[in-house]
């Protein structure tokens, strides 16, 4: 019998009691759970303003508004699963690699549960040692919500390990499939007119924003779903994918994005993708105002959480 459920907002108002991920108990155990949430409080890979690693703690405060059903589906994803928030994930601030390491630690033991893990940042390099641990199968697909490829080789001299060379990274070490990975959303200056070439050149699909109001919602919708099909994938958020008018607080804006409803509609629409796990990134509070972007940051969470496990039923 399912029984894990959020603190109820009519009897214990939701501005009360310690703040966890939607008001959801704090559980360790995984072998009670089903799917988990927990942060990643990390942003040692940033390159350019820090804060992300704030993100969990105001994600979690923001995520006390959310209520146990969704809008259109009027389903809740505590009815017939257990999710609970699992807490932090280790991470070392003063050592890159040492948390690389803790991250996919502790990811193999949510994995080896078979717990699906909706994992709040931190900035974009935590995406890579989680893909470590529940890719160490094979290779598997990626839907990728960003401004940014992430796929750049390194940064300052050779550093191979920041938020924009994860999922270069991730290719290399044969933990994506390419030829199953879509990136929505990119935009802004760039590096190099080249800086998407080695992407594409590995089969990547990538849709700028200016390709998607160009193909419309229903046709990027299409083509996403094709790409992935039935593979088993993994969703990687950056809050940058969203325009800074409704999410400020984070490390690298770039202006001209999805709206908060335009970015909402995507994730509903993802529901027959057969999702192993996720992450929302790049929240940074030190530069949010009145707190909108964790607000923005804990609905996405649950969208994406209500969307994988409307897939599973």
């Amino acid at each position: 019998m399912k029984n894990i459920k959020p603190l109820a907002g009519m009897s214990n108002p939701r501005f009360a009691d310690i703040a966890t991920f939607f008001r959801l108990p704090i559980i360790k155990d995984l072998k009670k759970l089903d799917y988990c949430i927990c942060g990643v409080p990390w942003d040692g890979g940033t390159t350019n303003r820090p804060g992300a690693r704030h993100g969990p703690r105001e994600v979690r405060n923001a995520s006390s508004l959310i209520r146990p059903y969704h809008p259109i589906s009027l389903q809740s994803p505590y009815d017939n699963y257990n999710v609970a928030d699992i807490g932090d994930c280790p991470v070392n601030p003063a050592d890159l690699n040492d948390t690389l390491k803790k991250i996919e630690i502790f990811y193999n033991e949510i994995k080896k549960e078979n717990v699906i893990p909706i994992s709040i940042g931190g900035d974009h390099l935590i995406s890579l040692p989680i893909l470590r641990s529940l890719a160490s199968d094979g290779p598997i697909g990626m839907f990728q919500f960003d401004s940014h490829s992430d796929t750049w080789d390194s940064y300052f001299g050779g550093n191979k390990y920041t938020h924009g060379t994860p999922f270069r990274r991730a290719i290399e070490e044969n933990l994506i499939d390419p030829k199953k990975y879509v990136m929505i959303g990119l935009r802004g200056s760039l590096y190099d007119p080249k800086d998407f070439n080695w992407a594409l050149d590995q089969g990547v699909t990538i849709i700028t924003i200016d390709e998607y109001y160009k193909l419309g919602f229903k046709k990027c919708m299409e083509i996403i779903n094709d790409k992935l099909g039935k593979t088993k994938s993994y969703l990687t958020f950056d809050i940058d994918g969203i325009d800074p008018t409704f999410a400020p607080g984070t490390g690298t804006p770039e202006v001209g994005g999805f709206s908060v409803r335009e970015s909402q509609k995507i994730i509903r629409n993802l529901k027959n993708i057969q999702f192993i796990g996720a992450d929302v990134v790049e929240v940074s509070p030190p530069f949010d105002v009145n707190n909108m972007t964790s607000l923005v940051g804990a609905n996405i969470a649950f969208e994406i959480l209500c969307n994988i496990i409307e897939n599973k039923k």
